[in-house]
């Protein structure tokens, strides 16, 4: 076939909608809700026979990072026809949407101050960058392992009523959300399944 030449298929980036902006900012806020019920839950059952201070500790520093880190990330796994940098804005609106619902939550069921609460409100939305950053580069389990330690800390420090470590853990997730960021590009995910050249009739 004398026509018969070798193409590279060439894939431009999704560009994000504001549509697809607000979906994953909405999922942030709906899947907060049941984790939330649900850690409350785990939380009540272990102070019955556990000092509340060891309770604390299994649900808010050990069980509910793991747990809320993954709950995140999930609706991101499934992108891989985005970009680098796509990716990272879809993580930061669902962390944000998290953050979001639990503001309210300890806000006004639990009484707890505005201005506290504030930092946490954009500290979900950066851990939730990390592990973003983590799928982009093909290391899931290594960036999510960082989110969930850094969200462990400052958990932790938060039980002891640590506010300033507290607010030094949030503010180097931040940096360390920015740095990431910064290292994204318009790459696409999925670009070198598409580098061998095809055949076209």
């Amino acid at each position: 076939m004398d026509q018969e030449k070798n193409h590279k298929i060439v894939i431009t980036p999704h560009r994000l909608g504001m549509r697809e902006k607000i979906f994953f900012l909405l999922s942030g806020i709906v899947v907060s809700i049941p984790i939330t019920l649900f850690l409350s839950a785990v939380g009540q059952s272990f102070y019955d026979f556990l000092p509340l201070i060891y309770s604390e500790i299994i649900t808010i520093v050990l069980l509910a990072p793991f747990i809320e880190e993954f709950a995140k990330a999930y609706p991101l796994f499934y992108r891989y026809s985005l970009s680098e940098r796509s990716l990272s804005i879809l993580a930061l609106l669902v962390g944000l949407g998290f953050g979001i619902t639990e503001f309210f939550i300890y806000v006004f069921l639990y009484d707890v101050s505005f201005v506290i609460r504030l930092p946490g409100l954009f500290f979900h939305a950066a851990t939730t960058s990390l592990t973003a950053f983590g799928i982009a580069r093909s290391k899931p389990i290594r960036f999510y392992l960082l989110a969930v330690f850094m969200h462990s800390l400052a958990n932790l420090m938060a039980i002891f009523d640590q506010f300033i470590p507290v607010l030094v853990v949030t503010f180097f997730t931040y940096f360390l959300s920015w740095i990431f960021y910064m290292k994204t590009t318009e790459r696409y995910l999925d670009a070198e399944k598409y580098q061998e050249p095809v055949q076209r009739f």
